[in-house]
């Protein structure tokens, strides 16, 4: 099956724009896309990493559900939440398409401009290769929860290529 059809029956819809696959489970599985900025309509789409893996979103939507959001926060200091939007906002930006006019992507993790919205997203942030305090506390919930990552192949180097 490519990529496009195994995200497509991971999400249960179409994908909308262009992504590649930047980690993937042991099996080859993916895990976590990288969207490109704007979707085939040209609509704006704020997450930049999306994660896709059926057992982690599972798993990380029992954290959300137990309050997991509200905890990030109490245990993570604002100004590092701040600084983590503002590079996620900074690289999705520039893949935006030189000359572009229309509306542009906002915000930062999962399209919020400041604190938790997304537990799946700073995850997936994190599992891409970048430093984001929110993702690695999520990380150490699913541990004490007992979910294995063992599995999981590092990202590729960032390209620009998108499926």
């Amino acid at each position: 099956m490519n990529d496009r059809a195994r995200v497509e029956e991971l999400i249960g819809r179409p994908p909308q724009g262009d992504f590649v696959v930047v980690v993937r489970d042991a099996s080859g599985d993916p895990v976590v896309v990288r969207n490109a900025p704007l979707l085939h309509d040209g609509t704006p789409m704020p997450t930049r990493y999306y994660l896709v893996g059926a057992d982690l979103v599972r798993a990380v939507s029992r954290i959300e559900a137990g309050g997991g959001v509200r905890r990030a926060e109490a245990h993570i200091d604002p100004a590092d939440i701040a600084a983590t939007h503002d590079a996620y906002a900074r690289e999705r930006d520039a893949a935006v398409p030189d000359g572009h006019t229309g509306p542009r992507p906002y915000g930062g993790v999962g399209g919020t401009r400041q604190g938790v919205k997304c537990l799946h997203a700073h995850l997936a942030n994190l599992l891409a290769g970048a430093d984001d305090p929110v993702g690695a506390w999520t990380l150490a919930q699913l541990a004490d929860d007992g979910v294995d990552l063992g599995g999981l192949l590092p990202p590729p180097p960032r390209m620009n290529e998108m499926t």
